[in-house]
């Protein structure tokens, strides 16, 4: 009964979102693109011509925008392990991105461009166990950043999402020991009871 009544209550929170409301009317796939919309908008990270690779890209959303901003000039591929639906301009990968595999076939598909962003909204499925499910993330967190640095060319910024716990401080000054100037952003479209923070890196050095 508790479930059934806690899953009615997400749904009627889900149903009556914002965000979720601004995203069925503009077309968007998912409340997320919010999240990076706002923060291009401070930022400037994303303009016409850029590589750009979209980690933990499903349902799309993130790579919708980087897409419209684009216009067709550039270059995006979203990886994820989900399948995504095809859009307009932007290249999808289909692989679990802590297999070898995955890697792989992002090079592939990059051949000789050096993504001038990587963004990273990647989260683990949650389990509820706080501890293992900030482990989980911080892994994720910590492979993106390993792609990005060995990637990113010269001056490039990775967008990260990261879950503020025990690893948080750590993970942050690694960021730090990598690029020039790390800034910590929470939109406006986060929910408020979210411990997710996103971590913009920029200018690699």
């Amino acid at each position: 009964m508790k479930q059934s009544k806690t899953s009615k209550a997400w749904m009627h929170e889900h149903v009556s979102d914002f965000y979720v409301k601004q995203a069925k009317k503009h077309g968007y796939r998912s409340r997320a693109a919010y999240k990076l919309l706002e923060i291009v908008e401070r930022d400037q990270i994303i303009k016409p011509g850029m590589t750009v690779v979209d980690l933990g890209a499903a349902p799309g959303s993130w790579s919708q925008v980087a897409s419209e901003i684009m216009q067709g000039k550039g270059l995006i591929i979203g990886l994820d392990i989900l399948e995504i639906s095809p859009l307009p301009g932007v290249e999808f990968i289909q692989e679990d991105f802590r297999e070898e595999k995955a890697l792989i076939k992002l090079k592939e598909k990059l051949g000789n461009n050096q993504p001038s962003l990587v963004i990273s909204d990647m989260a683990p499925n949650i389990s509820g166990i706080v501890v293992s499910d900030q482990a989980k993330s911080i892994y994720l967190a910590e492979l993106a950043l390993i792609f990005a640095v060995e990637q990113l060319n010269s001056d490039g910024n990775f967008l990260v999402k990261v879950f503020q716990g025990g690893d948080f401080d750590s993970y942050l000054r690694k960021v730090r020991s990598h690029f020039k100037s790390v800034v910590i952003r929470k939109p406006k479209a986060s929910r408020d009871r979210s411990n997710e923070l996103y971590l913009l890196a920029m200018k690699k050095k």
